[in-house]
């Protein structure tokens, strides 16, 4: 066992420096020029924005994806189960209902700014991601846009709460809650959690569209993914 591990080890590194010596032969590495790496990776991001980041704005958009639905904090969790145990799951599905109308609100705010990242990125940048995991590339975006895109959903997430009526029917549940013997009266401000909760939604879908690429050729949509890509495989 441990010779078939060394095994595995030698040929995973030896994979590695393989492609990192393709990488830095360019342009001369089978045809492929450091220009269209940088551009193959700002393609590929723009294609897991527009195609997965997009989902999410729609009605539903986090409501009805199990990878990216806001469920209640940990504290807040006793107050769904307590609710749905007396009868009252209807209006314990509507209070997780707005918190999900709240992200799916705020995710439309993010094209400009995803945009602007993808638009910055330089050869070395592309270099590191494709050499990187395989969510290299969603965690180079990330690390340009948490920050702006936090500052974007957080007031947008608190004004859609006032709109869709979440204050109103949170204040109902927690007010409903309150009621039952024996449970400690509980009011917290859910801003800031469905804002952190709906920024991992967001490179939760990024992710599972670079996956894609970088382990499936058919999702590689251009001549230009496909020969960027190749370089990993």
């Amino acid at each position: 066992m441990k010779k078939i591990l060394t095994l595995l080890v030698i040929l995973n590194v030896t994979a590695c420096a393989e492609l990192r010596d393709v990488v830095n032969q360019l342009p001369q590495g089978g045809g492929v020029s450091e220009l269209d790496i940088a551009n193959g990776l700002r393609e590929a991001l723009d294609l897991g924005i527009d195609k997965q980041v997009s989902k999410l704005t729609q009605t539903d958009g986090f409501f009805k994806n199990e990878l990216v639905k806001i469920l209640l904090p940990e504290e807040l969790q006793k107050v769904d189960k307590a609710l749905r145990d007396i009868g009252l799951g209807n209006l314990a599905d509507e209070g997780l209902k707005v918190l999900n109308r709240a992200a799916e609100d705020a995710v439309g705010e993010a094209t400009p700014i995803f945009v602007n990242a993808v638009k910055d990125i330089t050869f070395t940048d592309a270099k590191n991601i494709l050499l990187g995991n395989n969510d290299a590339a969603t965690n180079y975006l990330k690390s340009k846009t948490e920050t702006a895109l936090y500052n974007k959903f957080n007031p947008i997430i608190k004004a859609s709460f006032s709109k869709v009526g979440a204050d109103q029917i949170w204040e109902n549940l927690i007010n409903r809650y309150n009621t039952i013997p024996f449970t400690n009266n509980v009011n917290p401000d859910l801003t800031d959690y469905v804002t952190s909760e709906a920024l991992k939604g967001v490179y939760t879908m990024i992710a599972v569209e670079e996956q894609d690429i970088r382990t499936k050729v058919s999702s590689r949509a251009t001549d230009l993914l496909k020969k960027v890509f190749a370089l990993q495989d």
